[in-house]
């Protein structure tokens, strides 16, 4: 039996994985593409924002000495948009490496592809992304109300919990996708496999949520997550698929 400590470990273990001879390829190309977004969001970011300092406090001016003040502010703002849009814009642009990933990860640890491994990355490009803004716009179906209990006085305590496990379930959600969806499971049934899991779903979202906390480690902790969960499918596979 697979325990929480088991799951929670998964994302790392996964780490192993990712880099292993043959898997590679569907890792550093997405990867180099993440990079690069980021770096040129930064380089414009930070073009436009010096623009808009030299007009709202022009040279020669007093107020101009704040600029020391914004720019740290700058650069905050900035890390906390990498921090939460990360996982989101990553997992749109590496979508259609990510089903192709599970599937090879998934014949490195059993000796055989699953019955409904992708094609190719052409094949699976508007499915995949499809697939990626139906989770975003069920995430939000169940992220508002929550947001909505945390500015409640009185109840944002228990909001703020909601929201960790929320995010904890959600990411499960998200990188279980991909060796289930290898096996014709789709949303529905994953959902209803995930709730016969409560622990194991909100243990292997944890492990996941520390690894895209971690600087520099982040950059892979989506490979990683989608290589862990399916580990964590193939040991769980070793019973009878029950819903």
């Amino acid at each position: 039996m697979i325990g929480a400590i088991d799951t929670f470990l998964m994302p790392w273990r996964g780490l192993s994985l990712v880099f292993a001879s043959g898997l590679r390829r569907y890792v550093l190309l997405p990867l180099l593409v993440n990079i690069l977004v980021f770096a040129l969001t930064a380089w414009l970011g930070a073009h436009y924002f010096s623009q808009f300092i030299d007009w709202a406090l022009p040279r020669g001016s007093w107020w101009h000495y704040l600029e020391w003040l914004l720019w740290p502010l700058f650069v905050l703002a900035y890390l906390l948009l990498v921090f939460y849009g990360f996982t989101i814009v990553a997992n749109l642009i590496a979508s259609p490496f990510n089903g192709i990933l599970a599937a090879r990860v998934e014949e490195k640890l059993t000796g055989k592809l699953p019955p409904d491994a992708p094609g190719g990355i052409m094949a699976e490009l508007v499915p995949a992304v499809t697939g990626e803004l139906g989770k975003l716009l069920h995430f939000l179906k169940w992220a508002v109300p929550v947001l909505m209990l945390m500015v409640i006085p009185g109840v944002n305590v228990v909001g703020s919990g909601l929201w960790l496990l929320l995010g904890f379930w959600f990411l499960a959600l998200q990188y279980l996708d991909y060796p289930m969806g290898n096996h014709q499971l789709w949303s529905r049934q994953q959902r209803a496999w995930l709730r016969r899991h409560p622990l194991q779903a909100w243990a292997f979202g944890a492990g996941a949520n520390l690894l895209l906390m971690i600087p520099v480690i982040n950059l892979a902790a989506m490979p990683a997550s989608v290589a862990g969960a399916t580990r964590w499918w193939v040991k769980r596979r070793e019973k009878p698929f029950t819903p």
